[in-house]
Protein backbone atom coordinates (compact mmCIF):
# COMPACT_ATOMS: atom_id res chain seq x y z
CA UNK A 1 0.00 0.00 0.00
CA UNK A 2 1.38 2.89 -0.92
CA UNK A 3 2.04 5.93 1.54
CA UNK A 4 -1.16 8.71 2.37
CA UNK A 5 0.41 12.04 2.31
CA UNK A 6 -3.06 13.82 3.10
CA UNK A 7 -6.84 13.25 2.70
CA UNK A 8 -8.93 16.12 2.90
CA UNK A 9 -12.50 16.55 3.30
CA UNK A 10 -14.23 19.38 0.58
CA UNK A 11 -17.25 21.45 1.15
CA UNK A 12 -18.86 19.19 -1.97
CA UNK A 13 -18.58 16.48 0.93
CA UNK A 14 -16.39 13.95 -0.80
CA UNK A 15 -12.71 13.94 0.15
CA UNK A 16 -9.85 14.26 -1.69
CA UNK A 17 -6.33 11.95 -1.58
CA UNK A 18 -2.85 11.95 -2.78
CA UNK A 19 -0.25 9.51 -2.03
CA UNK A 20 3.79 10.58 -1.11
CA UNK A 21 4.73 9.10 -4.36
CA UNK A 22 2.22 10.78 -6.57
CA UNK A 23 2.76 14.06 -5.04
CA UNK A 24 6.66 13.97 -5.74
CA UNK A 25 5.56 13.44 -9.42
CA UNK A 26 3.60 16.44 -9.07
CA UNK A 27 6.21 18.55 -7.44
CA UNK A 28 9.29 17.16 -9.88
CA UNK A 29 7.98 16.61 -12.81
CA UNK A 30 4.65 18.37 -13.62
CA UNK A 31 4.32 21.63 -11.37
CA UNK A 32 8.35 21.93 -9.43
CA UNK A 33 6.59 25.75 -8.04
CA UNK A 34 4.18 23.80 -5.88
CA UNK A 35 6.96 22.18 -3.96
CA UNK A 36 6.60 22.28 0.02
CA UNK A 37 3.19 23.60 -0.80
CA UNK A 38 1.46 20.55 0.91
CA UNK A 39 -0.42 22.72 3.86
CA UNK A 40 -1.49 25.69 1.30
CA UNK A 41 -2.87 22.90 -1.52
CA UNK A 42 -4.43 20.95 1.96
CA UNK A 43 -6.31 24.50 2.81
CA UNK A 44 -7.04 25.37 -1.10
CA UNK A 45 -8.99 21.83 -0.94
CA UNK A 46 -10.96 21.99 2.87
CA UNK A 47 -11.55 25.79 2.59
CA UNK A 48 -11.81 26.79 -1.12
CA UNK A 49 -12.71 29.93 -2.35
CA UNK A 50 -14.72 28.43 -5.63
CA UNK A 51 -15.01 25.24 -7.10
CA UNK A 52 -15.90 24.70 -10.18
CA UNK A 53 -16.73 21.51 -12.66
CA UNK A 54 -14.62 21.04 -15.69
CA UNK A 55 -15.98 21.90 -18.73
CA UNK A 56 -14.64 18.72 -20.41
CA UNK A 57 -14.74 16.00 -17.42
CA UNK A 58 -17.66 16.08 -15.73
CA UNK A 59 -15.58 13.59 -13.17
CA UNK A 60 -13.17 16.73 -12.65
CA UNK A 61 -13.43 19.56 -9.98
CA UNK A 62 -10.95 22.58 -9.69
CA UNK A 63 -10.59 24.13 -6.07
CA UNK A 64 -9.57 27.50 -6.35
CA UNK A 65 -7.78 29.52 -3.39
CA UNK A 66 -6.58 33.12 -3.59
CA UNK A 67 -2.88 33.35 -2.96
CA UNK A 68 -2.78 36.95 -2.95
CA UNK A 69 -4.21 39.73 -5.09
CA UNK A 70 -3.73 38.19 -8.86
CA UNK A 71 -2.59 34.78 -8.21
CA UNK A 72 -4.74 31.49 -6.83
CA UNK A 73 -3.88 27.87 -6.25
CA UNK A 74 -5.70 25.48 -8.27
CA UNK A 75 -6.16 21.80 -7.00
CA UNK A 76 -7.56 19.90 -9.95
CA UNK A 77 -9.39 16.69 -8.34
CA UNK A 78 -11.46 13.72 -10.06
CA UNK A 79 -13.95 12.04 -8.43
CA UNK A 80 -14.74 8.43 -9.39
CA UNK A 81 -16.86 6.24 -7.51
CA UNK A 82 -17.61 8.61 -4.41
CA UNK A 83 -13.75 8.38 -4.30
CA UNK A 84 -11.82 11.62 -4.72
CA UNK A 85 -7.79 12.25 -5.74
CA UNK A 86 -5.81 15.03 -6.73
CA UNK A 87 -4.59 14.98 -10.44
CA UNK A 88 -2.30 18.21 -10.18
CA UNK A 89 -2.11 21.66 -8.35
CA UNK A 90 -0.87 24.87 -9.27
CA UNK A 91 -0.57 28.48 -9.13
CA UNK A 92 -2.65 30.40 -11.79
CA UNK A 93 -3.60 34.13 -12.50
CA UNK A 94 -7.23 32.95 -14.22
CA UNK A 95 -10.19 30.92 -13.02
CA UNK A 96 -11.04 28.44 -15.59
CA UNK A 97 -14.30 28.56 -17.16
CA UNK A 98 -16.74 25.65 -16.09
CA UNK A 99 -19.98 25.67 -13.99
CA UNK A 100 -19.52 27.34 -10.66
CA UNK A 101 -20.57 24.41 -8.37
CA UNK A 102 -19.64 26.75 -5.07
CA UNK A 103 -18.55 29.68 -3.51
CA UNK A 104 -17.33 30.92 0.14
Amino acid sequence: MEELLFEILTPLNFTVRVTQAYWDIITTIKHPIILNCEAEVCQTLAQPDEIRRSKSDRDVYLFYRARNQKRWVCAVTRRLNGEGFLITTYPTEAIKEGEKLWQK
